[in-house]
């Protein structure tokens, strides 16, 4: 008798301990837990040590989503059963899709949603899959505002995708207690042909602008060339005329110099011949020099008409010796 009350003390002691133990819950940092009693909403449960009733309290699983890639590179995701709600942004890494665009090309698509729950209780009873829906709802939204936009406008307006992204997910999550914090698209490719056109279309795009470069480099070299020409001939013709007034004042002042001793000469001429003797040994001194260029040329020969001509030049080139030792008497007494 004793032995058999022994066994049911134990077994009971051992069906408190495991009601115990069941009735224990531990949530995490930033988690949370829904307890429903008898199938029914009951209470949340925050991080830290928190009992339960077994049996009758028991925690609501909910599905969360995990993205994992394999050694391709490839992304597929795996949905598990978990009692506790993460608190904590989360990132949602959704397999590229097929979208269509407003010129009907066909791209695929990948994007990433950032998201945090505000509201344990409606992301848990308002919804029955949240990854899903989030997944679902995403994909939706992407088509339809890349399909209002075309190829061009979708590859060069990622800022735009992703504004318009966040504002219709995030109005549309609000009702499940979801905060959606940022859309962004990863990769946007296009279908071969049209990327290997696009490459086309780049290359010869880079091309004009080499060719415009080039052209811009050699018509600017040309316009200094010619600048570079100008200003040299400008330097020339500066220089020569300054050569040329160097020159003439040079000149200048060799003719002032020598009329001011021609000058010099003839008054002291007038001194020494008078008026008369001057005007004459002046023209006797020009005959001279008539005679002695005629002289040089061996082409021209000169004959006097008459005796009495000899006999005049004669007088005269004795007259002119004369005035020429007088002048000089005159010049060196001067001295």
């Amino acid at each position: 008798m004793i032995d058999a009350i022994t066994i049911i003390f134990a077994f009971f002691a051992l069906f408190v301990i495991v009601l115990t133990v069941k009735g224990i819950r531990v949530v995490p940092e930033r988690s949370v837990m829904m307890i429903e009693r008898l199938g029914k909403f009951s209470r949340q449960l925050n991080a830290g040590l928190n009992l339960i009733i077994p049996i009758i309290d028991s925690p609501r699983k909910i599905p969360v989503r995990e993205t994992i890639r394999d050694t391709a590179g490839n992304k597929y995701h795996q949905v598990s059963m978990e009692t506790s709600l993460d608190l904590r942004e989360q990132v949602y890494d959704f397999p590229a899709q097929q979208v269509i665009t407003k010129d009907n090309v066909g791209i695929l698509v990948d994007a990433v949603v950032y998201f945090a729950i505000m509201e344990p209780q409606k992301a848990t009873y308002e919804i029955a899959n949240l990854p899903l829906a989030l997944e679902t709802l995403t994909q939706t939204t992407l088509r339809n505002v890349i399909g209002e936009m075309d190829l061009d406008d979708t590859l060069s307006s990622r800022d735009t995708i992703n504004a318009k992204l966040v504002e219709t997910i995030d109005q549309a999550a609000n009702g499940w207690g979801v905060k959606v914090n940022r859309v962004e698209v990863q990769d946007i490719t296009p279908p071969q042909d049209v990327t290997q056109a696009m490459e086309q279309v780049m290359k010869a795009e880079r091309e004009r602008r080499a060719n415009v470069t080039e052209a811009e480099g050699f018509k600017k070299a040309e316009v200094l060339k010619a600048e570079g020409q100008r200003d040299a001939r400008i330097a020339e013709a500066e220089g020569e005329k300054v050569a040329q007034l160097k020159e003439a004042e040079g000149e200048a002042d060799a003719i002032r110099a020598v009329a001011k001793a021609k000058g010099e000469e003839l008054q002291i001429l007038a001194q020494h011949l008078g008026q008369q003797g001057t005007a004459d040994y002046l023209v006797a001194l020009r005959y001279m020099e008539t005679l002695d260029n005629m002289a040089k040329n061996d082409n021209v020969v000169w004959m006097p008409h008459s005796a009495t001509e000899v006999g005049s030049m004669i007088g005269g080139f004795k007259k002119l010796i004369n005035s020429e030792a007088a002048v000089s008497g005159g010049n060196s007494g001067a001295n």
